[in-house]
């Protein structure tokens, strides 16, 4: 089992802070910022019926700033996803050229394949600018019902890291977009910290983006490539029959070339047991390190990346929460985690 050491508190001294895409006074960007598409089911169905010929039931799902519906016909079961308007349409593409790569790199790994339309385009461009496209149904249960336990969080790293590994070697001119979700991104985390509503809760987040201005120099030594960066139990499927194996991976949207260990820190964040912290972190690393070994500075580093993402996950839904009220409860689905994982690791 991989040993994790954390690393020594530095100096406060050489502050590197990032530079980011700001809207109004914070650095969520446009497409954070901005509602999801307003297509009606029929709207939805119609487009799906004229690009894809494919007749069936749409059922809305859950995403913070796309729309997608679930469609189910005669020829199976599908994802139809319509992007924020605000979002690059290269991102889109980004996102879609992954998965290509994923299938012929590891055609086993359980994730979304991408249907091109009857004319053989992989999106389809809306008036509004923004794209449509087509996705695999990716069977399973979300992994968010099933309870913690051990061979679940290796299970969880281990798919971390093949996915990782299968992604090694894409890269595409949309992989160094600016995603305030990416942990690299965290020093820019500030402007939302005093939406944070708990005082010792935003004073320990605090705490932890000094510790992290002090380390991020330290990240442009480490291995980078294109990672999916939001292995979170609502992206993740269990089997129908074993709730302890992962069986798919879904959403794509946060894909981002950053530090590789960044992925594990942010799949390790929603694993962490409140009761054992660090061993429960140990064995999401396991997993990961069947596929990719940890380097001496990034398994000194997991554990601050990982309460780094949980600074993020408190301060960016924080934010949000209050900005989009009717979809609070969505937003909010990984805070109560998030708070008790963060009050639980060791302080910075």
């Amino acid at each position: 089992m991989p040993t994790l050491n954390v690393a020594p508190g530095l100096a406060a001294g050489g502050v590197f802070l990032f530079a980011a895409r700001m809207t109004g006074d914070t650095p969520l960007g446009s497409s954070l910022n901005t509602a999801p598409p307003d297509l009606s089911e029929r709207e939805s169905l119609d487009l799906l019926v004229r690009h894809w010929g494919i007749e069936g039931r749409l059922d809305r799902l859950t995403s913070e700033r796309d729309l997608n519906w679930r469609v189910s016909s005669e020829r199976g079961r599908y994802v139809l996803k319509f992007a924020n308007r605000q979002e690059d349409p290269e991102i889109t593409r980004f996102q879609n050229l992954a998965l290509q790569h994923i299938a012929a790199k590891d055609p086993s790994l359980p994730v979304p394949r991408v249907i091109p339309a009857a004319d053989g385009a992989t999106e389809v461009p809306l008036v509004d600018g923004s794209l449509m496209r087509l996705l695999s149904w990716v069977e399973g249960r979300p992994a968010h019902l099933a309870p913690p336990s051990s061979p679940l969080r290796r299970g969880v790293g281990a798919m971390a890291g093949r996915l990782t590994r299968a992604l090694e070697g894409f890269d595409h001119p949309a992989a160094g977009h600016h995603l305030q979700w990416d942990i690299k991104q965290a020093s820019s985390l500030r402007a939302l910290v005093p939406d944070i509503a708990d005082d010792a809760l935003r004073q320990l987040c605090a705490q932890w983006l000094d510790w992290f201005d002090a380390i991020r120099p330290g990240l442009d030594a480490l291995p980078w490539q294109v990672v999916h960066a939001d292995l979170n139990p609502h992206n993740l499927l269990t089997a129908e029959d074993d709730a302890t194996v992962v069986a798919g991976v879904l959403d794509f949207g946060d894909m981002v070339r950053t530090p590789r260990i960044c992925d594990l820190a942010v799949a390790a964040s929603y694993q962490i047991d409140p009761a054992a912290p660090l061993a429960s972190l140990a064995e999401v690393a396991e997993g990961w390190a069947d596929s990719l070994p940890l380097l001496p500075k990034e398994s000194a580093l997991l554990p601050g990346l990982t309460a780094i993402r949980m600074v993020t996950t408190i301060a960016i839904t924080s934010h949000r929460a209050a900005r989009w009220p009717d979809n609070a409860t969505y937003i909010l689905r990984n805070f109560p985690s998030a708070k008790a994982g963060i009050l639980a690791l060791p302080r910075p």
